[in-house]
């Protein structure tokens, strides 16, 4: 049974910050946010939203452009580590909006849940949805996925230029247009790790960044191993003597916290799947001098950061290699168009890769490419670290789909905050009915408590016309 991807549908705010508005106030060069992060713009949510209201929105737009009706879902899931209670799901509020459209007690019989594991929580909500699917008890329903996050960080902070909010809602499907998912090669790794996390009543994270980066690229290349086995062991992919899995998967999905880190991501695989290759020894060539080595055997992620003069070595490895003809080649060719869209949203947490997926698609329509049976390898990370490597295969059915894509116009008219009303809003220092933009068709948060305890933490949301 294939089952995949039918269609997605995204919702950003219409507010952003420019990079070089934030690098004039935060005395940064320009040029390290826009060449160095790859960060031109950052979407911020306005006074009345959160992330159960871009959750529904997107989801709307998803069941308008396919005409579904709420009998045609069996399952509606939202991943998001932006959650805005301990107890009640956000999947419910979401719910609880659609039926202000489509009737109270219409989705009374999609199931689903909340599902938190930092960014990595959508993969694991997609690959739970397929499997349902697969197991025949969806009775001929589709699943909904949701990813919704808001990235926020303290001001003045390391990650504060990383920030950004909006929501993607995936159809999930038997026989699906857009990609259909590879069998039994999905794969995961998981650690107790500290590398960002946020405990309960904080509203940004604490973050040890390099930690959690370096992480980030050893658990995925962890879970790519794994992931490598299976698609061997069951004839998925198939290589020659000089070859890499890599060489034979058509394009790259990865989790984005920001642009550059995408790059990186790629760099830090190609590395360790082809310096046992023969290409190794021209790549070499191309860099000018050997790839260094740690000095601590372990090889552990701490012997590693606390090896500075390796740590120095390396990066001035990496740069030089993803200057050399072969990674540019393999960058521009299977990555870049999927970080186009981060550039002017930001950092999106659980929808980060999915954007990128997106973004993907897109652009490379846009360059007349033909995708189809082309293989997508995702590499998803969430922090307190989970990793999941999975692959897909772009179907015939796409240009259905893709040839409506157009960021710009999805996105909307979008207003420009100036650093003080971005201070403002970040500060929480505004009312709910004090937003910054006229919202129409979409949901809003109206009301936030009651006039009983019991009523303290109750959210209220109205769709506008």
């Amino acid at each position: 049974m294939s089952v995949g991807i039918d269609d997605m549908a995204i919702y950003v705010p219409k507010l952003y910050i420019d990079s070089k508005d934030f690098a004039k106030a935060r005395g940064i060069d320009p040029h390290k946010l826009e060449n160095g992060i790859g960060m031109k713009q950052m979407a911020i949510v306005d006074t009345n939203q959160d992330p159960a209201c871009m959750a529904a929105n997107a989801c709307l737009t998803l069941m308008q452009k396919n005409d579904l009706k709420p009998k045609d879902i069996g399952r509606m899931y939202v991943a998001t580590e932006s959650a805005l209670d301990e107890s009640k799901a956000m999947n419910s509020f979401v719910i609880g909006m659609l039926e202000q459209i489509y009737g109270e007690g219409s989705f009374e019989h999609a199931g689903g849940i909340e599902c938190k594991f930092a960014c990595v929580s959508g993969s694991y909500a997609l690959y739970d949805n397929a499997n349902w699917i697969r197991a025949e008890e969806n009775n001929g329903h589709a699943a909904i996925v949701i990813v919704s996050d808001i990235a926020k960080y303290d001001l003045g902070s390391a990650g504060e230029y990383t920030q950004g909010a909006g929501a993607i809602a995936m159809l999930v499907k038997e026989n699906p247009r857009l990609v259909v998912f590879d069998p039994k090669v999905t794969s995961t790794i998981i650690k107790n790790e500290y590398d960002f996390y946020r405990p309960f009543g904080r509203e940004t994270p604490l973050v040890n960044g390099n930690y959690s980066n370096y992480l980030y690229l050893i658990q995925v290349k962890k879970a790519f191993d794994s992931y490598k086995e299976k698609v061997l062991k069951t004839g998925l992919i198939r290589i020659n003597n000089d070859e890499s899995i890599t060489d034979k998967i058509d394009y790259f999905s990865v989790h984005i916290p920001y642009r550059k880190m995408g790059e990186k991501a790629l760099a830090y695989l190609l590395r360790h799947e082809w310096r046992h290759l023969k290409r190794w020894k021209q790549i070499i060539e191309e860099v000018g001098f050997e790839e260094p080595i740690a000095k601590d055997p372990r090889g552990t992620i701490e012997s590693i950061l606390a090896d500075e003069d390796f740590m120095k070595s390396d990066e001035k490895f990496r740069r030089a290699f993803i200057k050399t003809s072969f990674f540019k080649q393999v960058f521009e060719q299977k990555m870049l168009s999927s970080l186009e869209a981060s550039a002017i949203i930001g950092n999106l947490y659980t929808a980060s890769m999915y954007m990128g997926l997106r973004s993907l698609l897109e652009f490379e329509y846009k360059k007349n490419i033909d995708l189809t049976n082309k293989r997508i390898g995702f590499g998803s990370y969430g922090s307190g670290s989970s990793a999941m490597v999975f692959s897909g295969v772009i179907q015939e059915e796409y240009k259905e789909i893709v040839k409506d894509m157009d960021l710009g116009s999805e996105i909307g008219n979008r207003t420009k905050l100036d650093m003080t009303e971005y201070k403002r809003l970040h500060s929480n220092e505004l009312k709910i009915n004090e937003s910054f933009s006229d919202h129409k068709k979409e949901f809003v948060l109206v009301k936030i408590g009651g006039n009983t305890a019991d009523k303290a933490g109750k959210r209220d949301y109205l769709f506008c016309n």
